[in-house]
């Protein structure tokens, strides 16, 4: 695969979008901004967002919503690769914004779900209805971690519901062509997760003893990063210390495309037939851009 290089010396890029214009906005969650990176490689400041912005995505009213996890990590230095460390103490949680692109005005929606603050708001996805899945990635302690969650709220600010939780480290989550599956990475564990739906919003029973279906477990010692979906349903999740990209099957089978950073961390797809994909090399500060062998899914909203 030929990868071309867009942009560097970005502050571990996340949350990549593929505009319409051909621009890439993106977060730099080390920055705390949301970033434009336009095909020639130049960038500017969208909103200065706080915190720690670490998913991104365009919502029904042409807004950027963005999943901020409050600033829940310090930040290493580890030959020359920027690595996320231990959350620090000054970290209270995390909290959902709207960013409006024609004002740049950043407002929150949501820090607390049931009176329980949010801890590291992490990636979303948004569905045909206009309602959020996000995931929530929790953060590390002194005495271990406090755990995450998968979340479903509406753009509105009107409502916000703890769908399941209890989970060691969510990340990307995405939907199935059709809607009726939610994926979800979970980081520690090398693990995807399925959730079958019933309605939009209402996960179905799962298997007993189990919070959901399991696609499968990455071997060794692999991490899981966000995601994106392809047309035809594999599910393309970042993978860190085994850099690159893995796509998943529902049966089960994966393929890996490798990057030349070990923290990969999320894909986007866009162009006219949907190969065209966008990949942020956080420790080393990149954005590359390939050819997918097969077209990503066309998000609901775009702009």
């Amino acid at each position: 695969m030929n990868i071309e290089l867009v942009a560097e010396n970005l502050q571990f890029p996340e949350g990549p979008i593929a505009m319409n214009d051909g621009s890439v906005i993106l977060t730099e969650i080390k920055r705390g901004t949301l970033t434009r990176v336009m095909p020639d490689g130049t960038t500017s400041v969208v909103a200065n967002v706080g915190g720690g912005p670490n998913g991104a995505a365009i919502g029904p009213d042409g807004a950027i919503y963005v999943t901020n996890n409050g600033g829940s990590f310090e930040w290493l230095d580890v030959n020359g690769m920027t690595i996320p460390g231990p959350t620090p103490p000054s970290h209270t949680g995390g909290y959902i914004q709207r960013v409006d692109l024609t004002t740049g005005e950043v407002r929150t929606l949501y820090s607390e779900c049931d009176g329980k603050k949010l801890v590291g708001p992490n990636d979303l996805v948004f569905d045909k209805q206009g309602g959020m899945w996000f995931t929530d990635h929790g953060c590390s302690t002194p005495e271990g971690r406090k755990f995450g969650a998968l979340y479903y709220a509406q753009p509105d600010g009107s409502s916000i519901t703890r769908i399941k939780d209890h989970f060691v480290s969510p990340n990307g989550v995405g939907l199935s062509p059709d809607e009726k599956t939610v994926y979800m990475a979970d980081t520690n564990l090398g693990r995807l997760w399925a959730f079958d739906l019933t309605a939009p919003g209402v996960v179905s029973e799962p298997p007993p003893f189990q919070p959901a279906r399991v696609v499968h477990n990455l071997p060794g010692f692999q991490l899981l990063d966000s995601l994106a979906v392809e047309a035809g349903g594999k599910v393309c999740v970042a993978t860190i210390i085994n850099g690159g990209i893995t796509a998943f099957d529902e049966d089960g089978t994966t393929e890996h495309y490798p990057f030349p950073d070990i923290l990969v961390t999320n894909i986007c797809f866009g162009g006219a037939d949907m190969k065209d994909a966008w990949i942020t090399a956080s420790g080393t500060g990149k954005l590359y851009k390939c050819r997918w062998p097969r077209p990503g899914l066309k998000l609901n909203y775009n702009a």
